[in-house]
């Protein structure tokens, strides 16, 4: 099948299901490079609980869009979007196809529809949202507005709920206050590429629930507390930054500051990595026209291959 450039490679799947090491062997296939899409990677210093590529692999498969934010700094959906298709256009200048890999899918979600520069209402950001809401309250979510808008937080009732999420949804889309009018336009569209969609998930989900707990054990032999211990003694960190409120961090955070036992850390960080991984899988079931490939099968890797090999004669 003869495919017109330029085009986009978006490996996506839920959480623990091996993305990393098929993009590894798909650049040792292919004249791709390949571009981080994780919401956690970007930050310096999360890397055994985001688990980053090791320096092994990056000497193997280069990543672009990790380590770009100290933990302490923001990083908006609008942001990844400017800086994902910067790194597009270096990839294909260079002759190259980019490789998305992660499992970040409101980043996806953007270069599926792109981003306007005034943004309209989102519904897959509305029902992260929500889902938000309804483990922390919409009070918590106003009170997060006002750390990033003080001057909306200020003009809207805590239980405005709709006001709220419109607020957060322009704020996670964009990165600035919905109280700014003036909205940097956004030089590229989605639709300037063509995107080919491959999902590695697991046939049978009992699986991927026993790689989530096997893949957490081996981060905490790794020294993810550690990790978390480093973070914890910033004073200029808190579960109030994206960056602490990634899984497992948060549940870790929790521990150290003595909310939570050990055992009670274990057992919430990995119900909800299982949660965010079944929001994944039903996020990625919307994809249109995507290849899915089972990672419990042991020729997954060597199917994708043979999958792609076409797009490149």
């Amino acid at each position: 099948m003869q495919t017109i450039q330029p085009f986009i490679i978006c490996l996506m799947g839920p959480t623990a299901s091996g993305k990393t090491a098929l993009a590894v062997e798909l650049v040792q296939h292919f004249p791709c490079e390949i571009i981080s899409v994780d919401s956690a990677m970007i930050y310096r210093g999360l890397d055994i609980g985001t688990a980053k590529p090791t320096p092994e692999i990056l000497r193997i498969a280069p990543h672009r869009l990790l380590d770009i934010r100290d933990p302490a700094e923001s990083y908006s959906a609008g942001d990844f979007y400017s800086d994902a298709f910067c790194e597009i256009k270096n990839i294909i200048k260079k002759g190259k196809i980019p490789l998305l890999v992660g499992g970040t899918m409101l980043y996806f979600h953007l270069m599926q529809y792109g981003l306007d520069s005034l943004p309209k209402q989102d519904p897959f950001i509305r029902e992260q949202i929500q889902e938000q809401a309804k483990q922390q309250g919409w009070t918590a979510l106003h009170e997060r507005l006002a750390t990033v808008d003080p001057l909306a937080a200020s003009r809207i009732h805590p239980h405005d709920s709709q006001r709220i999420q419109r607020a957060l949804e322009v704020y996670t889309l964009t990165g600035k206050a919905i109280t700014q009018q003036q909205l940097q336009d956004q030089r590229v569209s989605a639709s300037s590429y063509s995107l080919y969609p491959l999902i590695l998930s697991p046939a049978n989900r009992s699986r991927l629930h026993e790689g989530i707990e096997k893949r957490f054990l081996t981060m905490l032999e790794q020294g993810f507390l550690e990790e978390v211990e480093n973070l914890y003694q910033r004073t200029d960190l808190s579960l109030e930054k994206p960056a602490i409120r990634s899984v497992g961090y948060r549940q870790a955070w929790e521990y150290l500051a003595g909310k939570l036992t050990f055992e009670a850390m274990k057992e919430k960080t990995i119900i909800a990595t299982r949660q965010f991984a079944k929001r994944q899988i039903t996020w990625l079931r919307r994809w249109e026209n995507a290849r899915w490939f089972a990672s419990d099968e042991k020729d997954h890797r060597q199917k994708a291959i043979n999958y792609l090999r076409p797009f490149f004669s």
